[in-house]
Order: C-alpha cells, then structure tokens, then sequence
C-alpha cells in the first residue's frame, strides 16, 4: 500500500491500484490528503465537514431552552385550581375556628372578672309586669341601666343599644341556630325562651306541690352594647333574680339566672350562626355570682343513658367534650332557642348524693324545673365543651 501527498508544487504523488481524495472543507490553504480504499486513517487529517456540521448541530442544541407548551401551562393551572377550591374552604374554616374559640374564651374571662366586681347583680331598672304591657305606670329600664350603672363600670363598653336600636350595636336582626335553623333576633325575654316567663304546675315531679314560676309576669326588653374588641353583645336580664340557696330538691331555674349575653364575636358581619361566631353567656344568682358560657355539641348523645354512664358517652362522642354541670344546663335551657335542644329530661353532672345508687341534678327542658333523680334513671344526654 502507497501513499501520495501534495507538495508544495501542487503535484499529486499516487500509490496503490486505487485510492479516495478525502478532502476537509476548512478555510483556505487547509491540506487534503488521500487515502486508499481500506480505509486508512491518516494521522494530522483534519475533521471532515460532515463531522463539522453534525459537531455544529450538537452545539446549537446545547444552547436550546426547554419549555412547557401552552396546553401544559393551562392544564397546571386547572389542577392547582382544582385543589385550591378542594382545600382552602377546609383550611379558611379551620383558621376562623380556632380565632374564634380564642376570643370566645377571652371574651368569657372578661365577663367573669367583671361580674365578680359587682356587689350585686339584681335590682337594675324599672320594669313592667306582664299584665301591664299596655300600662304606662312604668317604663322599661331594668337592662339598659344594668349595662349603664353596673356592668360599664367593670368591662370597656364603647357604645349603649335600647331595645328599638340593636342594630346600631351590631346585633342582627336574624341568625341561624346550632340545628340549623334560621331564626329572628330575641328582643325581650319571652322571645329568648317561651318557658322563662310562662307558668307551670310540675306535681308529679315537685313532691306533689304545685311549683309556679317566680318569674312569670317578668319579661323585660334586651339591650345591646359593643365591646372595645368589636363584640357585639345582647343583654337580657331579670333584676329579680336571686342568689343560689343550694337547694337540693326540686325548683325553678329561671329565677337563678340574672343576665344572659348572646354575644357575636364579630358584630353584623357573617356568619351569625351559633358555634361559630355566636354563642352566649349566663350570670346566675345575685350574689356571688356563676358566670358559664357552655358550648354545646350539635347533638344529643344517641338514647338515653343513666347518669354514671353519662359521662363516658360524652367523651365517646368528643374527646374534649364533657357533662354539663346544673348552672351550665340551666344557660343551655335559657338559650334553648339558640341551640335547638329538644324537650325532655337532661342529666347534669352535678351529683347530690354519691354511690351507685345515689342521685344527681337534672333539668327539665319544657318546664326550666331541675332536681334530683337516683343514677340508674335513663334521661337525655347533651354534651358540652368549654
């Protein structure tokens, strides 16, 4: 085998039967040589311009940018979509869940502290008796001026609401209870519970004697204030309450309780329902007062349970939940309306005799009566969180 190069003449030296000019495509003056056709490679030849442009080709594209199309963009985009609308509900709920149970609970701490700095809770105001309704012998005071000589002296109020003008201190004139249902905004205290101011005969239950209500020809109108938080509170209150007797048999309720607050943690705006921005606070018993605020659950224990038993079927249900003392069911009585509670006989928490075979405190539901049965009777359970 032969080969043949150019010299510097030009000329062509040849060798071998039969050979292949290879020639590089570069830049002028660039050599050529030639090979024999088995493919000898010439050490020092340079790169064929097929090997060049496949080289240029390869470089371009490392300097290309990948991209999404616009298809893929779009459908990215409907997935986060999708999701969003699936979670940020459950997230916004949450969030406004755990606000509000924070300024329901400081809320409550406030009223506590306030109401224990009055030396008594009843007395306030002038009010008119049932039968007197179109009488003009005295005129509806007695929550108003609670609000303006007692209760402003032990909590920041910024602003004072008659009866007539609740909605200049944020008060709705609807709201949507813990069942669900929509209903108007009590005014006075018959429309916050029938049962306060009605009368009934409870023998069967009383011992045989026929109890009356104290408290039937008392129905005095709300008053509102809002809180320098921005809590819009309601106010119904009875000025002839009394204290607490620790009586162990059976009685009213209603004469215990002072002054109840529905309160909206966040005035007029939404979503007025109770156990989320709505819920309420009861004072009982004019002196050394108990100031509850229970939260109820959205419903009763399934069947009735004995009282021993009452307890563990709360903690079943929630494992914060818990059974209401007497003073917490007799608040959820007076705000039966709010919450939706069914008539019937409840069991309370408070225990008069102990022992399997003792008693505890319940309350009747359609009557406010509460007293003592044994344990072992099966009765209504609605649970409660704090």
């Amino acid at each position: 085998m032969g080969i043949s190069a150019e010299g510097g003449g030009g000329k062509t030296a040849s060798a071998g039967a039969r050979g292949v000019d290879l020639r590089s495509a570069g830049q002028a003056g660039e050599h050529y040589v030639t090979a024999v056709a088995t493919g000898t490679r010439v050490k020092g030849a340079h790169k064929s311009a097929n090997c060049k442009a496949i080289e240029l080709r390869f470089d371009r594209r490392k300097n290309q940018h990948c991209a999404f199309t616009m298809a893929e963009i779009l459908l990215s985009l409907t997935i986060i979509g999708v999701v969003a609308a699936i979670t940020l509900p459950s997230l916004t709920g949450n969030i406004n869940e755990r606000t509000w149970n924070t300024q329901r609970k400081a809320l409550y701490a406030r009223f506590s502290q306030g109401l224990a700095l009055m030396p008594s809770l009843g007395g306030y105001g002038t009010y008119q008796l049932a039968d007197e309704a179109t009488s003009t012998s005295a005129v509806d005071t007695a929550a108003e001026t609670f609000v303006t000589e007692g209760l402003s002296k032990v909590i920041k109020i910024n602003n004072i609401c008659d009866h007539e003008h609740l909605e200049d201190c944020g008060i709705v004139t609807s709201y949507t209870n813990l069942a669900g249902s929509m209903n108007s905004w009590p005014t006075k205290l018959s429309e916050l519970n029938i049962v306060f101011t009605s009368s009934y005969g409870n023998g069967s239950a009383a011992g045989g004697e026929n109890y009356q209500n104290p408290q039937k020809d008392i129905d005095t109108f709300a008053a509102a204030f809002e809180t320098q938080n921005g809590e819009s509170v309601a106010v119904y209150y009875n000025p002839n309450c009394q204290s607490d007797m620790e009586e162990t048999g059976w009685h009213y309720s209603q004469p215990k309780m002072c002054a109840n607050f529905i309160y909206d943690l966040n005035g007029n705006k939404g979503p007025n329902t109770v156990g989320k921005d709505i819920g309420f606070i009861s004072a009982l018993y004019s002196s050394d007062p108990v100031v509850v605020a229970p939260v109820p659950l959205t419903r009763n224990v399934s069947g009735q349970k004995k009282q021993t038993e009452a307890g563990e079927a709360c903690t079943s249900m929630d494992a914060e939940s818990r059974l209401p003392n007497i003073d917490e069911l007799s608040s959820m009585f007076y705000n039966k309306d709010l919450i939706g509670i069914p008539s019937g006989d409840f069991w309370s928490g408070s225990v008069v005799s102990s022992g399997e075979s003792g008693t505890a405190l319940h309350l009747v539901s359609h009557t406010g009566v509460r007293g003592p049965d044994p344990k072992t009777y099966p009765l209504n359970v609605r649970c409660i969180k704090r």
